[in-house]
C-alpha cells in the first residue's frame, strides 16, 4: 500500500515539535549537569560532605552515560512496538517518559538525591529513543521522492533545539536574572514542554501507520547488540562503522567533561556554558545549511572525510590552547565546520555504500553504533578525570578521533559502485 500523503502538513509539524523539544531538553542539561557533580565551587554542587571531587567526576561520567546506554537498549524495542501499535501511541508513551524523567531530575536536584538523578536519566533514556519513531511517522505520510526533504526537518529540529536548549538552560537557572530561578527551573520547563508536546500529539497527530505489524513483538534487550554484530559482518561498511564508532566515541569524551573544563579553567558559570553550546549549535546549523551543501557539489563524501575527520581532532586540540575564556569562541566556527562535515558525509557514505533494499537496516545499525559510542566513553572519562583531571578526557577525545582519521586514511578504499 502506498504511503498516506493526505494532509501531511499537520503530522510533519507535530513530529518537528517532538524532535525540537527532545533536543531542547538534552541541550538544557549541558550548562547544569556538569556543575551538579563536577565543580565543588559551583552554587549547584549537590554532592554531600564526605564525597571527594574525584568521586564527583566518576559519578558525572556514569550519569552522563546512562541516558545513551538505555537509549541503545530501548530504541530497537520502541521501533518494533511502533510497528505493532502505531507511531502515535509510542510517541505519547515516550513523551510521557520524558516529562516524568525531567520532573524527577528537578526533584532529585532539590532533594540532592544522587540515586534519583540516575533513575530520572534512565527513565528518559528508555523512552527517549523516539527519533526513529518520528522518522517512521514521516516515512508513513511521505512519498519516497519527498522523504529526503522531509527528513531534513528532523535535522533542522536538531540544530534549532541544540541552540535554544543550552541558551535556555543557562539563563533560566540564573538567579541574578530572576530571583526564583535555580538549577531545577530548566528541568521543570523541559517537563512542561514535554507535556505540551504530548497534548499536541494527542489532539493533532493522526495515526500515520496504515498497515500495523501482525503477531507478537520480540522484546529483547539484546536486540541492539545484534545490530553491533551485524556491523562487523557487512564487508562493504564495517570499516566505516569502526571509524564512525571512533569519531562518535571521541566526541563523547569531549562533551562529557568539556563543560567541567570550561568551568575550572575559565570560571564559566551556567550562563557562559549555555552561551558556548548555543554558539556551537549556530555554527553547526550554518555548516549543514551552507558548507555541507556547497562542498558536496565539488567533492565526494569519501574525499571530504579524508580531511574533515582529522580536522575535527585538530579542533579539539585547539580548544586547549586558549588562555582566556573569550578565545574559546574563536575556535568554534572551525570546529563546528569540521565536525558538521564529518557527521554529514559519514552518514551519506554509509548510506551510499549499500543497496536500497537494506537502507532501513543500515540506518538502524548506524544508530546503534552511535548510541554505544556515546555511552561507553563517559564512563571511562569519569574514571580518567577522577584519577587525573577533566583535561585528560579532552586530550583522549582528540587522540581517539585522530585514530579514526588515521584508520580511514590508511585503510578505506572507495568501492567502484560508490
Amino acid at each position: 500500500m502506498k504511503p498516506r500523503v493526505n494532509n501531511t502538513g499537520k503530522p510533519l509539524l507535530v513530529v518537528f515539535l517532538t524532535v525540537l523539544i527532545d533536543m531542547m531538553g538534552i541541550g538544557i542539561l549541558f550548562p547544569i549537569m556538569p556543575l551538579l557533580l563536577g565543580n565543588p565551587g559551583s552554587e549547584f554542587y549537590i554532592l554531600p560532605t564526605g564525597f571527594s571531587e574525584q568521586q564527583g567526576y566518576l559519578l558525572l561520567g556514569l550519569l552522563t552515560a546512562i541516558f545513551p546506554l538505555m537509549q541503545f537498549l530501548a530504541t530497537p524495542i520502541l521501533g518494533q512496538l511502533s510497528d505493532k501499535y502505531g507511531r502515535r501511541k509510542i510517541l505519547l508513551f515516550s513523551l510521557m517518559g520524558t516529562a516524568i524523567g525531567y520532573a524527577l531530575f528537578a526533584l532529585a536536584i532539590f532533594m540532592k538525591s544522587i540515586p534519583l538523578l540516575f533513575v530520572a536519566r534512565a527513565i528518559d533514556g528508555v523512552t527517549g529513543g523516539n527519533i526513529s519513531v518520528a522518522q517512521a511517522a514521516i516515512a508513513d505520510v511521505t512519498e519516497p521522492k519527498d522523504r529526503a526533504k522531509n527528513f531534513g526537518l528532523i535535522g533542522a529540529a536538531f540544530g534549532l533545539g541544540f541552540i535554544i536548549g543550552p541558551f535556555l538552560g543557562g539563563k533560566i537557572s540564573d538567579s541574578s536574572l530572576v530571583s526564583w530561578f535555580n538549577a531545577t527551573t530548566p528541568f521543570i520547563l523541559a517537563s512542561i514542554l514535554a507535556v505540551v508536546n504530548m497534548i499536541s500529539v494527542y489532539f493533532f497527530l493522526p495515526e500515520t501507520l496504515a498497515n500495523k505489524r501482525e503477531g507478537r513483538v520480540s522484546i529483547k534487550l539484546g536486540a541492539a547488540f545484534g545490530h553491533i554484530r551485524k556491523s562487523f559482518l557487512m564487508k562493504e561498511v564495517r570499516l566505516l562503522f569502526l571509524v564512525n564508532f571512533l569519531v562518535n566515541g571521541g566526541f563523547a569524551f569531549f562533551t562529557s567533561f568539556f563543560s567541567v573544563y570550561l568551568s575550572h579553567k575559565f570560571g564559566f558559570k551556567q550562563g557562559d556554558i549555555g552561551n558556548f553550546f548555543a554558539v556551537v549549535g549556530i555554527f553547526i546549523v550554518i555548516t549543514q545549511a551552507l558548507i555541507v551543501r556547497n562542498m558536496a557539489k565539488a567533492f565526494r563524501e569519501d574525499e571530504i572525510l579524508r580531511f574533515s575527520i582529522l580536522g575535527t581532532a585538530i579542533g579539539i586540540f585547539l580548544y586547549m590552547a586558549p588562555v582566556a575564556g573569550w578565545q574559546v569562541f574563536m575556535v568554534t566556527p572551525y570546529f563546528a565546520a569540521m565536525n558538521g562535515l564529518t557527521m554529514a558525509n559519514m552518514r551519506g557514505l554509509v548510506s551510499r555504500s549499500v543497496g536500497p533494499e537494506v537502507q532501513g537496516e543500515i540506518l538502524g545499525i548506524d544508530a546503534a553504533v552511535q548510541a554505544l559510542a556515546q555511552g561507553i566513553p563517559p564512563v571511562l572519562a569519569g574514571f580518567i578525570a577522577s584519577m587525573m583531571s577533566p583535561l585528560a578526557s579532552i586530550y583522549i577525545s582528540g587522540c581517539v578521533i585522530t585514530m579514526g582519521a588515521l584508520t580511514y586514511m590508511l585503510f578505506y578504499r572507495r568501492p567502484a559502485k560508490v
